[in-house]
């Protein structure tokens, strides 16, 4: 079974924009906000949403289980406030569980978490809560920036997250970082907010006792890692400074990275510099880059033959990129092969 860890609902039906619009209007003006009861989309559209997209590149690329999340762009954190960003994401959590009832072997729910610039991340315990509980989902998408590309709020590390931490390790789920629009114009949001997080947030990590106080915390970071692979050695160099543990003793038991990489010699680095215990297999389609590359003539979204080609790989090094890894950094993930 070939498992893609980071898949975001990217395709919605147009319904989904319009209440969003409706509701962010609504408080801007200091109206009613629309209740999540009067967004209408059917069955149908999902179905018609996925069976032209994610689910003809599953079967076209030879994949089988997307572990699923709202659009992750679109989760707009910074926008509205914390009820706006509770009503949003349970809207959009609800259609990630709608999704994966209509199409169990095909996808797995990830929630969206009702983050909100300045707000305590312990207010966000009661929808991983419910997701996890009720909807059957097996992990969230942690937001390390809620104000979209300013940073305000205190690092991943520092204890204001703790009580998050707490009930994340309560339901053995993991988070992946995952940072959502820039409204900061020196950020291009896919191209420079994305890595800038993935980055940022493993520097945090080397630099913070987090999993001393969490060890069985549990986070994936996303597009190969930023910038982490290239510069490891710069990263064993700092925490060899400031007297720190090996990185493999001090991270690598709490922190993995998925392989959104979309050229074969970024997987192959990220492949000679990463345990292949700590990649797992994703491709974020239909996601950030869309295209065909002009070099190999194939999407350059289709990472699964990256791993293909990658040399050294043994049969079991892609079965763990593959699906190993997944099946156990996400336990709650109950798949047959």
């Amino acid at each position: 079974m070939i498992i893609d860890c980071h898949g975001h609902y990217t395709t919605s039906p147009k319904a989904l924009e319009g209440w969003r619009t409706a509701q962010l209007d609504a408080v801007a003006r200091a109206l009613r906000s629309p209740d999540p009861s009067e967004l209408s989309i059917s069955d149908d559209e999902l179905r018609e949403s996925l069976e032209k997209n994610q689910l003809k590149l599953q079967r076209e690329r030879g994949t089988d289980l997307t572990i699923f999340s709202p659009r992750a762009m679109a989760m707009g954190h910074h926008l509205g406030d914390e009820r706006a960003s509770l009503d949003w994401s349970r809207v959009c959590n609800d259609l990630i569980h709608r999704i994966c009832r209509l199409y169990p072997a095909n996808f797995a729910g990830v929630c969206q978490l009702p983050q909100s610039p300045g707000a305590s991340p312990a207010g966000c315990a009661a929808e991983l809560e419910r997701c996890v509980k009720e909807l059957g989902f097996v992990g969230c998408n942690l937001n390390p920036d809620p104000s979209g590309g300013y940073w305000k709020d205190p690092p991943l590390t520092d204890r204001w997250w703790y009580p998050f931490y707490e009930k994340m390790v309560e339901l053995d789920v993991p988070a992946m970082v995952h940072v959502s629009a820039s409204c900061n114009p020196n950020f291009h949001a896919t191209g420079a907010h994305y890595i800038n997080a993935d980055t940022t947030a493993f520097v945090q990590f080397l630099l913070s006792d987090l999993f001393r106080d969490f060890p069985g915390l549990r986070f994936v970071i996303p597009h190969g890692g930023g910038a982490v692979p290239y510069h490891w050695g710069r990263y064993r160099g700092i925490a060899q400074d400031l007297k720190r543990p090996p990185l493999e003793e001090l991270l690598l038991k709490n922190v993995s990275f998925d392989t959104c990489v979309y050229h074969q010699p970024g997987i192959d680095l990220l492949l000679k510099v990463i345990p292949v215990d700590n990649i797992l297999f994703a491709s974020e389609m239909v996601g950030a880059v869309r295209g065909i590359d002009p070099r190999t003539g194939f999407p350059f979204d289709d990472t699964k033959r990256y791993i293909e080609a990658a040399p050294g790989l043994t049969d079991d090094d892609r079965r763990k990129i593959f699906e190993g890894n997944a099946r156990r950094i996400y336990p709650r993930l109950k798949v047959t092969s």
